[in-house]
């Protein structure tokens, strides 16, 4: 894989490598699509496709604090409706990293979450947010969780950037915080994981990736506890605003050359 070792980083560039680990830890237990920044540094410090091999086991790390944290709040129903699509999303992802450049992947994948936040503050905007999420109960909703399962799982496997596709499904949905939370970490423990063999076969992870992970999974945990912290402290309205303004930033990152 063409990419700097740990051994090739220096200072500066370790240390922005470091700060993304931990913002991811912070995504992962308070503000979901916040680790689109982390994608952007990684982007920046690594070749663009390389890094997304060393960032996904650091996502899988977090997905893992993120379930011990919320695990209880986990909506199954909603989760089972969207797998098969986002397998069908991940599938088509794999086939788009055989042949697309970075460029192409930055412009597609960032056009796609500005679309996302587009139509999601439009949603909220015209309807009334329920209290228990029924966005599968009806053939409308199951339409629209299998169009966001195939782009979750298309963003997710050629950018890591699934998670502000999936935060507007679920805002959408009706997800108060804490739902929010736990279906979410689910939901990308499971699908990270899935991707590891198609990953490790565009030769993404490689031994060199895997010591880089080793090192900067340790910053993962304090991000973590941080958002632990600080998620009691955001009411819902904020919550949701900055779940949205975290996917516009992600966006335009990944439309700026």
């Amino acid at each position: 894989m063409d990419m700097m070792t740990l051994w090739h980083l220096n200072g500066w560039e370790f240390a922005a490598l470091a700060f993304a680990a931990l913002l991811v830890g912070f995504s992962k237990t308070a503000v979901s699509g916040a680790n689109t920044v982390s994608l952007a540094i990684f982007a920046a410090v690594l070749p663009a496709k390389a890094s997304t091999g060393v960032l996904l086991p650091i996502l899988i790390a977090g997905d893992v604090l993120a379930v011990l944290t919320y695990r209880r709040h986990a909506h199954w129903p909603t989760l089972w409706k969207l797998f098969p699509a986002v397998a069908a999303g991940v599938v088509a992802g794999t086939l788009f990293l055989v042949w697309a450049d970075d460029g192409i992947v930055r412009i597609s994948i960032g056009a796609i979450l500005l679309m996302m936040a587009g139509v999601t503050v439009w949603r909220r905007r015209t309807a009334d947010a329920t209290g228990e999420p029924d966005a599968v109960t009806t053939r409308a909703g199951r339409a629209k969780a299998r169009s966001y399962g195939v782009l979750g799982g298309f963003t997710t496997m050629v950018a890591n950037a699934g998670g502000p596709v999936m935060s507007m499904y679920l805002l959408s949905a009706g997800f108060r915080k804490l739902g929010f939370l736990g279906t979410s970490a689910f939901f990308f423990l499971i699908v990270n994981t899935s991707k590891l063999p198609f990953s490790a076969g565009l030769g993404l992870i490689d031994a060199d990736s895997l010591l880089l992970d080793a090192v900067l999974v340790l910053f993962v945990v304090p991000g973590a506890l941080l958002g632990r912290w600080a998620v009691n402290r955001i009411n819902q309205r904020l919550f949701e605003q900055l779940v949205i303004a975290a996917t516009v930033v992600g966006g335009v990152q990944l439309l700026v050359p």
